[in-house]
């Protein structure tokens, strides 16, 4: 129970399926220089909010101490991906590492035999078709969250709920209305739970501070050009426009974050278009592990339409995605996730692209 609506209304749902309800809360947060993170106090009074109102539906709130496993296996290796010129999600790292082996351990020590979040997803158990559990898209096409699931075990999804998949946001939202819970409804957001105030590049710099001029390097153009001076590579993202303090008569945008000369390559919106990735760590969900080409939609981000391809298996953990068409601003660091119709069939982190013709051709930084 995270303290929104959303884990709220799963619990009630099961409930009133006839499942024994027991809260789990999450404690990720350690303490950060500068005071960007709530106060050990503040914490607790949010913590005790959730149980208050928890309480009012007759729910009792175990609060677990995620801390170090978060700062170890989720906040460092963020850290380390920006960098060394990636874009991270962090997400899609702490659901399959942190959150759901925590709490599948603890809802086992209370004697539960699954556990619950609030989702907007759907896991459909092995039937006649398939001897594995296999992982869709939440019904709700604008909120589905499977995307930031396709690290997930088989064991995971086999002992996992998500009851939100078969409802809408707007449901929730209306229960939520009518239950006056409007002060628990949060305004969504896109930040990232561990950065609550300001930006990721002002978390980096407190977490890795270093001498700013060791950080800074040329902006280069598609020739190679100087056109200005960076900050550091970890400033900026594949994509961006703002921010490169560049005269320039037409917008440029980052292409590529170039670690081997530490260098920002820059250009115009149609050299984003990319035709060809490859992405690593790939973990196949729904089926086996695949061995021949599978054609899919693949999408390469959460806000990414899901588009056309053809995935070929390099290795076990390793492909190669081919789009039909041009994708803009493909991004190093980011996850890769592979669809059949509405079914999640694998995801891995995405390493390298490549442009839309060989003569204009680059990679990202390997990951």
């Amino acid at each position: 129970m995270s303290g929104g609506v959303d884990s709220l209304r799963a619990a009630l749902l099961l409930r009133e399926m006839g499942h024994e309800i027991k809260g789990l809360h999450m404690r990720l947060l350690p303490a950060c220089p500068g005071g960007r993170w709530p106060t050990e106090e503040a914490l607790e009074e949010r913590e005790g909010a959730l149980r208050n109102v928890a309480s009012r539906f007759g729910i009792e709130v175990t609060i677990i101490d995620c801390r170090d496993p978060f700062e170890q296996m989720v906040i460092k290796p963020f850290l380390n991906a920006y960098l060394g010129g990636l874009t991270p999600n962090p997400c899609v790292t702490c659901n399959p590492q942190v959150k759901f082996p925590v709490i599948l351990r603890e809802a086992a020590s209370l004697g539960a035999r699954t556990m619950a979040t609030g989702h907007y997803a759907r896991v459909l158990p092995p039937d006649d078709h398939s001897d594995r559990y296999r992982l869709f898209r939440g019904l709700d096409a604008g909120k589905d969250q499977s995307y930031f699931l396709f690290g997930l075990t088989q064991d995971q999804l086999a002992r996992t709920l998500f009851p939100l998949g078969v409802t809408s946001k707007r449901q929730v939202l209306h229960w939520a209305r009518s239950m006056g819970l409007e002060r628990e409804i949060p305004r969504e957001s896109q930040e990232i739970c561990f950065i609550p105030r300001g930006g990721y590049r002002e978390f980096l710099v407190e977490r890795h501070p270093a001498d700013p001029d060791a950080a800074r390097g040329p902006i280069l153009d598609k020739a190679g050009n100087v056109l200005g001076e960076h900050k550091g590579l970890f400033a900026y993202t594949i994509g961006q426009r703002r921010g490169l303090g560049i005269a320039s008569s037409a917008p440029l945008y980052v292409l590529e974050l170039d670690v081997s000369a530490n260098a920002v390559r820059v250009g115009s919106a149609a050299d984003l278009d990319r035709l060809e990735l490859t992405a690593s760590g790939v973990n196949w969900v729904s089926v086996m592990p695949q061995e021949a080409p599978l054609r899919c939609s693949v999408k390469i981000r959460h806000q990414h339409q899901p588009a056309p391809a053809l995935v070929t298996p390099l290795s076990t953990d390793r492909v190669r995605v081919v789009f039909d068409s041009p994708q803009r601003a493909v991004t190093p660091g980011q996850a890769a996730v592979f669809y059949v119709g509405d079914m999640l069939v694998g995801g891995g982190i995405i390493e390298r692209f490549r442009a839309t013709t060989p003569t204009t051709s680059c990679t990202g930084s390997p990951h």
